[in-house]
């Protein structure tokens, strides 16, 4: 298959997923994976290709995050029982108030966000969000959008997360430049999923439910204390975050053991399997029933969600397979929008393939013989050219990309309104972004 069909093929794939999923109900995993070899096939691909695709897909996914989806998982249901959940939510009502808690887990996100994929910090964050949300007597959907956002802005838009620490080098952008530009464009986009979640969120009405709120009926005096209850989630993202500053090329923290050692504990694995033992000392006493029973509670509640975010890696490697990624690049390199071409090319690989940072890295590659075309080539246009690329790259977040299933599964939203939330809201956000990348482009170059 060659042309335009390649785009009727993607369009089509979409719709079988909708479909399939929102209107048939078929499980997702059944779906992805129907699609991911449906794609291939019907782009000329060979048989064993497909499913060599589907394959490496699912296994090179569940590499990067699916120990990070286990340990998240149980370290999320031990701080429910525990009562963590319940003294993180309370100190920070306290300190923004009810009325503010989302906007702060917004900009929580785009915190947490900068070290740790955006994947990662959603299943961090996830039980905090879901306290807070019962807690303000809030809809889950809207504490959910506003946290996905905020953390959606930093991961592309801010080094040293992989996609624009690599799009700078490739177009040879100061980093120092990207990443204060980087700060400035996160801001408004982190407010527009912010007030997106606000004003849309409430018509999604899903109840948070946290266990902590519901099941544990234990006095207050009996709560761990506030250090107790924010270190399986603090001292995980502090460890990436370091781990972060050592890997950086100018090697920070030297080159010897010191800076090995914190790679190691740094990596999110590892940091999250940290978390896990933490999160035991959450309990006054540690017994077989937190050790084993409510740790096997967490791998089952894991499994679904680590499954389907897999199967959305194989739809995403079966597309890289195919001509669709060329066909669309091809299609869209040759327009002359000056900023809006890293833009409407990252925005096209982004929803092909669903890999933010894949639709960067090869934005940037594309781009990078264009910037003197484009009036890109010097003083901060490299820079804002990654900005151009980020806010494609966000947009939007749909059913071949892990993030959207991630926030789905964790949130507890039926597919359908996944698509509501967490597709327009990366559209929403997506757009913003490339607004005020080009009210800079207009002010500066």
């Amino acid at each position: 298959m060659q042309g335009a069909g390649l785009l009727v093929l993607l369009l089509g794939a979409i719709a079988f997923i909708v479909i399939m999923t929102a209107k048939v109900r078929l499980h997702p995993f059944i779906v992805l994976l129907l699609t991911s070899l449906g794609v291939g096939l019907i782009a000329g691909l060979p048989a064993q290709a497909v499913i060599n695709a589907v394959t490496s897909g699912f296994g090179s996914t569940l590499s990067g995050i699916g120990i990070v989806i286990a340990a998240g998982t149980i370290i999320g249901f031990i701080m429910e029982k525990s009562g963590a959940a319940v003294v993180m939510a309370n100190t920070i009502l306290n300190i923004v108030g009810e009325s503010r808690s989302a906007l702060a887990m917004a900009f929580t996100g785009g915190v947490v966000s900068v070290p740790v994929f955006c994947d990662s910090g959603f299943v961090i964050l996830s039980p905090l969000n879901r306290t807070l949300a019962a807690r303000s007597n809030q809809s889950l959907s809207v504490f959910a959008i506003a946290l996905s956002m905020g953390l959606y802005s930093t991961h592309v838009f801010v080094p040293p997360t992989p996609g624009p620490i690599a799009a700078a080098g490739t177009l040879g952008a100061d980093l120092g430049t990207v990443i204060l530009i980087g700060l400035v464009v996160s801001i408004p986009t982190i407010l527009a999923g912010y007030f997106f979640a606000k004003w849309y969120g409430p018509k999604i009405h899903i109840d948070p439910a946290p266990v902590a709120e519901k099941e544990n009926k234990k006095q207050a005096k009996d709560y761990p204390s506030v250090a107790k209850s924010f270190a399986p989630i603090v001292v995980p993202v502090l460890l990436i975050a370091l781990k972060s500053i050592a890997d950086y090329p100018s090697r920070p923290l030297g080159t010897g053991g010191f800076m090995n050692f914190m790679s190691f504990i740094g990596n999110p694995n590892i940091a999250l399997l940290i978390g896990v033992f933490l999160a035991f000392f959450t309990m006054p006493k540690l017994t077989k029933e937190v050790m084993h029973d409510w740790v096997a509670v967490g791998l089952e509640n894991a499994g679904a969600i680590i499954l389907i975010t897999g199967v959305g890696g194989s739809l995403g490697a079966v597309i890289r397979a195919t001509p669709i990624a060329d066909y669309l690049t091809t299609s869209l390199s040759g327009l002359q929008f000056g900023i809006f071409v890293p833009f409407i090319l990252a925005a096209a690989l982004k929803t092909a393939q669903g890999s933010s940072t894949v639709a960067i890295i090869t934005t940037a590659g594309i781009i990078s013989p264009l910037l003197g075309a484009l009036g890109l080539a010097s003083g901060i246009g490299p820079a804002l050219a990654v900005m151009a690329i980020g806010a494609g790259a966000m947009t939007v977040s749909h059913a071949n990309d892990s993030y959207f299933w991630v926030v789905a599964q964790f949130s507890d939203m039926e597919v359908s309104d996944a698509y509501r939330l967490q597709t327009l809201g990366s559209l929403v956000t997506g757009v913003v972004g490339i607004i005020v990348v080009s009210i800079l482009y207009f002010i500066f170059v």
